[in-house]
C-alpha cells in the first residue's frame, strides 16, 4: 500500500517496504513506481525499498508547466527527509530516474552510498531531438497519452518482448496511458532542456553499477558502456533478452545483478 508523502508543498505516493540500507527506485518515463513490480518484493526481503510515483506520474500530485531533472531530485531528497531516512541510500533509477539521479549525485552526494544507472544517458538531447519533446508535450495536452504509448512501445521493448511477453507489453501500456497528460509534458520539456553531465562522470566517486538491456534501441549498450568506462570502478553489465525496460523484460536478470551489487555493498 502507498503512503501519502507531503514534501515541497506537493502530495506524493510512495511505496515503502521492508528495513535495512534503503533502496531508492526511480521510475522512467512515462511510467510509475509499478514498472519495479518484480524488484520490490524481492528486494525487501532484506532491505528497505523506497519507490515513489515522480511528480506527475502515478498516484502523485498533478502538475504543469516544466519540471526539471533538478527539480525532480529535490523532490526525491524532500520524500527521504519526510520518510525520515537519514543513512545514506542506494539510488537505482531507469531512463529519466537516471537523469534524475545525474543531478540528485550533484546536489546530494552525501545521501549516497551506491549507484545503480539502468538504460539511461549522460548526454543531452540534440536539438532535433529537444524538439520533437517540446511538439510531443504539446500533442500529449491536446490528445492524451494514447499516441504517446502507440508511439514508444515498439522503441522501449525489444522485439523479442513485444511478441513474446504480451503481459509486459500490457502493463506498459497501462502505465503510459494512466500517467496525467499534464505530468507526461512537463516532464518531456525537463528532458528537453537537460544539461550534459558527460564531462562530470569522471568525478563520480561512488560504487556504481551500470545497468544495460541488449536490445536498447533508446540508450544502446555501447553509450551505456561508454558511461561506464568513465566512471571510475563502474561495474557494466548487459542483460540479455531485453530491450530499454530492462527491470520489466527479464526481471530475473536484472534482479541477480542489482542482488549481486547490493551484496558487494553490504547490508
Amino acid at each position: 500500500m502507498l503512503k501519502r508523502v507531503f514534501a515541497r508543498n506537493l502530495e506524493f505516493g510512495v511505496l515503502d517496504q521492508g528495513q535495512g540500507t534503503p533502496v531508492l527506485f526511480v521510475h522512467g518515463f512515462p511510467l510509475n513506481h509499478t514498472m519495479w513490480n518484480a524488484q520490490l518484493p524481492v528486494f525487501a526481503e532484506r532491505r528497505r525499498v523506497i519507490a515513489p510515483d515522480l511528480r506527475g506520474f502515478g498516484s502523485s500530485v498533478d502538475t504543469e508547466g516544466t519540471v526539471s531533472m533538478e527539480d525532480f531530485a529535490d523532490d526525491l531528497a524532500a520524500i527521504l527527509d519526510d520518510l525520515q531516512v537519514s543513512e545514506p541510500i542506494v539510488y537505482c533509477g531507469l531512463s529519466m530516474g537516471g537523469y534524475i539521479g545525474w543531478q540528485f549525485i550533484r546536489k546530494y552526494r552525501q545521501r549516497l552510498r551506491g549507484l545503480v544507472m539502468c538504460d539511461t544517458r549522460a548526454a543531452a538531447d540534440t536539438p532535433e531531438a529537444a524538439t520533437v519533446r517540446r511538439k510531443m508535450a504539446e500533442q500529449v495536452i491536446a490528445d492524451g497519452t494514447q499516441p504517446v504509448a502507440d508511439g514508444m512501445l515498439s522503441k522501449a521493448l525489444s522485439p523479442r518482448s513485444i511478441a513474446e511477453r504480451p503481459e509486459v507489453v500490457a502493463a506498459v501500456r497501462g502505465m503510459i496511458l494512466s500517467s496525467d497528460p499534464t505530468g507526461v509534458a512537463a516532464a518531456q520539456r525537463g528532458m528537453a532542456a537537460r544539461p550534459d553531465v558527460s564531462g562530470q562522470l569522471g568525478q563520480i566517486d561512488l560504487p556504481t553499477l551500470v545497468i544495460v538491456g541488449a536490445d536498447d534501441a533508446l540508450s544502446p549498450a555501447d553509450e551505456m558502456r561508454g558511461i561506464a568506462e568513465a566512471i571510475p570502478h563502474a561495474r557494466f553489465v548487459v542483460i540479455p533478452e531485453a530491450g530499454h525496460l530492462t527491470p520489466l523484460e527479464n526481471p530475473s536478470a536484472f534482479n541477480a545483478a542489482l542482488a549481486e551489487f547490493l551484496d558487494q555493498l553490504g547490508d
